[in-house]
């Protein structure tokens, strides 16, 4: 007997029951078996699994194969190596298992009388359901009180005679096992079965069974096992029936698989309404993205909404970097960081909910402020910083900080927006093996190390602080300006600093210092912590100072060098004139 099961709600939860009777045979060659461990990291790593298995009954030994098919199966799924796939995992299990029921198979004295039966299974992990199918057993999903058949019958039904397997598990050395996903939702329920039901219950009546919401699953399993035999099933009735309850947040594979299945939706002007939401303003259109004002219908909620522009649809980077803001966005709990909302789980369309943030980018405030105080950059700095602390305590470095991507809100507060090329330490998903797919934001932010190598740390956010603070200070870059959109072309860049005291003077040569350091092509030379950066900002670093004095003045001041030489040059010219004239 299966007991219904209910996890905590903080992870996978499931619940399920099951009934198999022999029905008007007698003996009862169906199975089914569920596991939902119990153990959180098997939970996680492993799923839940729920298999239904179909004995051949042409056969002594079906029970036998269907028993040994679903016991077998799950036994032995769980001992995978935790570094394979689900896919993997019970893929080579059923290879194996099928070759040692048509090994068994094979001893008997007649080929009819092998051990061969039908096996469907569905693995529940995180956010996704893992189907795997043989034989004519079927896997049903009802959601929103539509019933769906996820499997396909392998079986063919002659002009003249009884209906036969043309697939199923010890027929054949090797086996073609169909695989398939579904995304999972909140309330979905799975039923799985044996012939002697669906060949007997229409559709339509199982539906109307399956979808007795308060009902114990045993009890609603066992209904409608008699109402098969009821109706004149003349073979073993077996029922099986998962709930999903509760579902953990997605992993990031598993939302930008999602978000890639679904359409990128038309440009909207204001009036258009994508699912519940209905445009009140266009806020940005281009060649990339779309972003709107958008109010909840229902309870008249403000939000910005973002989709993708059409003309993106066959940029896989962008599109993947586009996915990751939702789930980056639900990993971050923090004012300093927007707020990313999930539009509704049935949605057809591509697109994000964010929080709308009053204020202004950081651009405007430049463009507003263009010879701020070094005392007010310091505070938007030490803002900053705490931001990107945010992200270094999560494992995750921005990698596309920019003015553009800053928002002041209106009472003075930081909030970093567009997580698009956000990297996530630890999560194999998102390391590109491809170089040239690396997201390429404005080079004359990105850190070199990024550009080159595809490698960043919180170090190359920092590189991106000290330029944006540089240029908040002078309206200049560190570097030279450049527009280059490709990133095999931003590898061969040169990095050459320009002082900031030749374009403020007024600015202390210490706090040119620290930012000549915060911002050094090479990671070696710059600071390793963020509290050395907060700390020399405010404080001369006497060390840097020194350092700096014992350089020659080529490396210390370049264009006072230059400026020397050059005016050494023409008196040396016109002595020698002089000279000349005098003779």
């Amino acid at each position: 007997m299966i007991v219904t099961q209910i996890e905590k709600p903080t992870k996978l939860a499931v619940r399920f029951g099951g009934r198999s009777l022999a029905g008007a045979k007698h003996q009862n060659q169906d199975a089914l078996i569920v596991k939902s461990p119990t153990l959180r990291t098997e939970l996680e790593l492993k799923g839940v699994t729920a298999c239904i298995a179909d004995g051949a009954s042409c056969s002594d030994f079906g029970q036998q194969a269907s028993h040994t098919g679903v016991t077998q199966f799950v036994l032995d799924y769980y001992t995978t190596p935790d570094s394979w796939g689900v896919r993997r995992s019970a893929s080579k299990v059923l290879d194996a298992l099928n070759s040692w029921l048509f090994h068994q198979g094979e001893t008997q004295s007649l080929n009819h009388n092998g051990l061969v039966t039908t096996l469907s299974a569905i693995i529940f992990k995180s956010n996704t359901g893992h189907i795997f199918h043989i034989g004519d057993s079927r896997i049903y999903l009802l959601r929103n009180q539509k019933l769906q058949l996820l499997t396909k019958d392998h079986k063919r039904k002659p002009l003249a005679g009884d209906s036969y397997l043309t697939r199923a598990l010890g027929i054949d050395s090797k086996v073609d096992i169909d695989y398939s996903t579904i995304v999972l939702q909140s309330g979905d329920r799975f039923i799985l079965t044996t012939d002697g039901v669906h060949s007997t219950l229409v559709d339509k009546d199982l539906a109307s069974l399956c979808d007795e919401r308060f009902r114990n699953l045993e009890d609603l399993c066992e209904d409608i096992c008699h109402r098969a035999i009821k109706h004149g099933s003349d073979d073993n009735v077996s029922c099986l029936m998962i709930e999903i309850t509760h579902l953990p947040k997605p992993t990031l594979l598993e939302h930008q698989a999602l978000m890639t299945r679904r359409a990128i939706p038309p440009a909207m002007k204001v009036g258009n309404r994508i699912d519940r939401y209905v445009v009140k303003k266009v806020l940005h259109t281009s060649n990339r993205s779309h972003v709107y004002e958008v109010e909840n219908s229902i309870n008249q909620e403000r939000y910005v909404l973002k989709a993708p522009s059409i003309c993106m649809s066959e940029d896989s980077a962008y599109l993947k970097g586009f996915s990751n803001e939702y789930w980056v966005g639900q990993k971050l709990n923090s004012p300093m960081v927007m707020k990313v909302f999930m539009p509704p789980e049935d949605s057809k369309f591509a697109y994000q909910l964010c929080e709308p943030i009053k204020g202004m980018t950081l651009r405007q405030w430049m463009l507003d402020n263009p010879s701020p105080e070094l005392a007010k950059v310091r505070n938007i700095l030490d803002e900053l910083i705490k931001a990107i602390r945010v992200f270094q305590r999560a494992g995750m470095v921005h990698r596309d900080l920019k003015p553009e991507n800053i928002m002041m809100t209106e009472q003075g507060d930081i909030k970093l927006i567009d997580f698009g090329s956000t990297q996530v330490e630890g999560i194999d998903e998102i390391q590109l093996s491809n170089p040239s797919d690396l997201p390429l934001g404005d080079v004359n932010y990105i850190a070199p190390e990024y550009i080159n190598t595809g490698s960043a740390t919180t170090q190359s956010d920092l590189f991106s602080v000290a330029v944006i603070g540089y240029e908040m200070l002078t309206g200049e870059l560190p570097f030279k300006t450049r527009t280059i959109q490709s990133i095999q072309s931003a590898r061969h860049l040169k990095w050459h600093y320009l002082s900031l005291q030749s374009l403020r003077p007024d600015i202390p040569e210490w706090v040119n210092l620290t930012f000549e350091k915060a911002c050094h092509p090479s990671m070696i030379q710059r600071y390793q912590v963020l509290s050395e950066f907060v700390t020399d900002l405010h404080t001369p670093n006497a060390q840097l100072q020194k350092n700096r004095q014992s350089k020659p003045l080529i490396k210390r001041n370049p264009i006072l060098f230059w400026k020397s030489t050059s005016i050494l040059l023409a008196l040396v010219a016109f002595l020698e004139l002089l000279a000349l004239m005098g003779r």
